[in-house]
């Protein structure tokens, strides 16, 4: 059970975070945050020691969520292949995402970049476990079987995100879910043909 303290402090993260996927770190200022949760500066300051920390346990929190639904999608499915189309799938609407703003680790990424050394290494460290266990999944599939040998699972995995990311990204800026979804298809397509 949560204190009150934990509870205020839960609220304020949670409400903090759509600004920030948003408007972005820099995008963001304490006076957003005060009108959304409508709190005081000394209540907001009694949990976080400044923006920075506010923004740091904002991002945390993003990324989480966005980790935790990746992981949900993949987690009932038996074969590598399911695992695989499930994360895929997943991404199908780049434009009504589960968090409004777009992909949290695409955009805390480009946030990040230059100005937020410590957010950037979070998101790197993301960007690696995600890449790393879509490269298991896939040495899985080649291991009992499903694929090919010949597939490069740490190739794939790579082209896999880059080109999830950069269609969100894209499909965002154009308003449209198409180009997601032909994208989608041809990335299940060129795994199918290392299906054995």
């Amino acid at each position: 059970m949560l204190t009150k303290a934990e509870k205020t402090k839960q609220f304020i993260l949670e409400t903090a975070a759509p600004l920030y996927n948003l408007k972005g770190i820099s995008g963001v200022n304490i006076d957003d945050v005060l009108a959304a949760t409508k709190l005081t500066k000394g209540c907001l300051y009694g949990h976080f020691e400044n923006k920075e920390d506010l923004s740091e346990q904002v991002i945390d929190l993003l990324l989480k969520k966005i980790t935790d639904k990746m992981y949900q999608a993949v987690a009932g499915k038996k074969t590598a292949k399911a695992k695989v189309f499930a994360y895929m799938d997943m991404h199908k609407d780049p434009i009504d995402t589960f968090i409004s703003g777009g992909c949290p680790i695409f955009n805390a990424a480009v946030d990040a970049d230059d100005n937020f050394p410590v957010i950037k290494q979070k998101v790197a460290a993301i960007f690696r476990a995600g890449q790393e266990s879509l490269t298991n999944i896939l040495k899985e599939g080649i291991n009992n079987g499903e694929f090919s040998p010949s597939l490069d699972a740490a190739t794939f995995s790579f082209k896999l995100v880059a080109a999830i990311e950069g269609g969100i990204v894209i499909c965002r800026t154009l308003d449209t879910t198409k180009p997601m979804l032909s994208l989608i298809k041809s990335l299940k397509a060129e795994l199918e043909q290392y299906s054995v």
